[in-house]
């Protein structure tokens, strides 16, 4: 059974940081890219980061880059998102993915349930 279990959301100033782990059992981990989406109220799911099997190669939107870091362990089967500077704009329900490629868009073979993030001003 896979199994994608986020956490780490929360409630944080503009400026500060969190960090989101998401723990991955049920699949061949190392086999797969991970990647971050988030959801806003209203808004549709859109990607945030996403990493490839070996950690070798990381993509990020344009509204992350320079504040955001994805990265994965292997060993514990653990992908995190380290973000830093937060902005109002960044709340969100964070989710996990995995699939067989890193890609921008949002097909991906597993889903989390979601960590909540947010960021007052």
């Amino acid at each position: 059974q896979v199994q994608l279990g986020e956490s780490g959301g929360g409630l944080v100033q503009a400026g500060g940081s969190l960090k989101l782990s998401c723990a991955a059992s049920g699949f061949s981990f190392r086999d797969y890219a991970m990647a971050w989406f988030r959801q806003a109220p209203g808004k549709e799911r859109e990607f945030v980061a996403a990493i490839n099997w070996s950690g070798g190669r990381t993509f990020y939107s344009d509204s992350v880059k320079g504040r955001f870091t994805i990265s994965r362990d292997n060993t514990g089967n653990t992908v995190s998102l380290q973000m830093n500077s937060l902005k109002p704009e960044d709340t969100a329900v964070y989710y996990c993915a995995a699939g067989r490629v890193a890609v921008t868009t949002r097909n991906y073979d597993y889903w989390g349930q979601g960590t909540q993030v947010t960021v007052s001003s």
